[in-house]
């Protein structure tokens, strides 16, 4: 591939994993609410997603995994499936789609603070800024959930279950990016999908067996299998080509696409209302997220300097 192209096609790639994310929330919202639940959501996206990246990995060239790296993919399958797909998709089920997208925001902070301790990467004004005008739009959106009765506004729980969704999907892109570069994406992916399933059903399986099938909507398993295939197994595909070649504090500013897309489906479909307060909140956690990415890494920093 010529290399001039590379960060193009990375950052299309992200759009289009951003852009599956963003409707995964209204659509997956729908899901819950006819015939299944976040447990059941979850386990099918693990699963399908371990079957659909074996099944391609056929078809692809073979590469030998160390044992080393395939529990190492197991860590990274912990960060970026089982504690970021648990809590996100549990969360959605608790929350409103609005909120559980506009929390997607939050991410690239998450992943600035954690550049400083792991990176090094200074904290400058504008990154400290960027920080306390994201935590003021997170704020306002769980103050917002918290007196709440409406479950079209949000619940506090959820808000919380999908900010730390973000804070371990940050983690995952802060350690295993050379990781994900040592190998295919298609390697990468069916052994963490794989260690994800391996955690999640045995604890899910009861649960799953318990649902109600010949009474679920055909539309339920279209929405579910909508989740499976875009939401999951394209978008993480998606993400692995970007995060080969961009930088995790790039990969993470994609999120911003998210809330465009699911709150404008959500309220569109009825599935969410929106306030002015989440208005406001929406307007201070895109600044927030907007200065950190505009503020100064450290090698921009050392550039200066030498």
């Amino acid at each position: 591939m010529d290399n001039k192209k590379q960060p193009l096609i990375a950052h299309l790639c992200m759009l289009c994993a951003g852009t599956f994310w963003g409707l995964m929330a209204p659509i997956g919202k729908d899901a819950m609410l006819h015939g299944i639940d976040g447990f059941d959501l979850v386990s099918f996206r693990v699963l399908g997603g371990a079957i659909l990246f074996w099944l391609t990995s056929l078809f692809t060239k073979k590469e030998h995994v160390p044992v080393k790296d395939i529990l190492l993919l197991g860590v990274g399958g912990l960060f970026a499936l089982v504690f970021n797909q648990c809590c996100y998709t549990i969360g959605l089920n608790m929350t409103s789609p609005s909120n559980s997208s506009i929390m997607t925001t939050s991410m690239p902070i998450f992943a600035m603070i954690l550049s400083f301790f792991i990176l090094k990467e200074p904290i400058t004004f504008k990154k400290a800024g960027g920080v306390l005008l994201g935590c003021a739009g997170a704020v306002i959106i769980i103050t917002t959930s918290a007196t709440s009765g409406n479950a079209k506004v949000g619940n506090i729980w959820g808000d919380l279950l999908c900010m730390s969704a973000q804070f371990s999907w940050a983690l995952y892109l802060a350690f295993f990016k050379p990781l994900a570069q040592k190998y295919s994406l298609f390697t990468v992916n069916k052994w963490m999908f794989t260690w994800a399933t391996l955690l999640i059903w045995p604890f899910t399986l009861g649960h799953i067996t318990d649902i109600d099938f010949p009474n679920v909507p055909m539309s339920t398993w279209w929405e579910t299998g909508f989740v499976v295939f875009f939401g999951t197994y394209l978008s993480y595909i998606c993400v692995i080509i970007g995060q080969k070649t961009l930088r995790p504090t790039v990969v993470s500013v994609y999120n911003y696409v998210q809330p465009i897309v699911a709150v404008s489906v959500s309220v569109a479909i009825g599935l969410a209302v929106f306030k002015v307060t989440q208005a406001l909140a929406v307007v201070l956690v895109f600044s927030g997220v907007w200065l950190v990415v505009k503020s100064k890494s450290k090698r921009d920093i050392e550039r200066v300097r030498n």
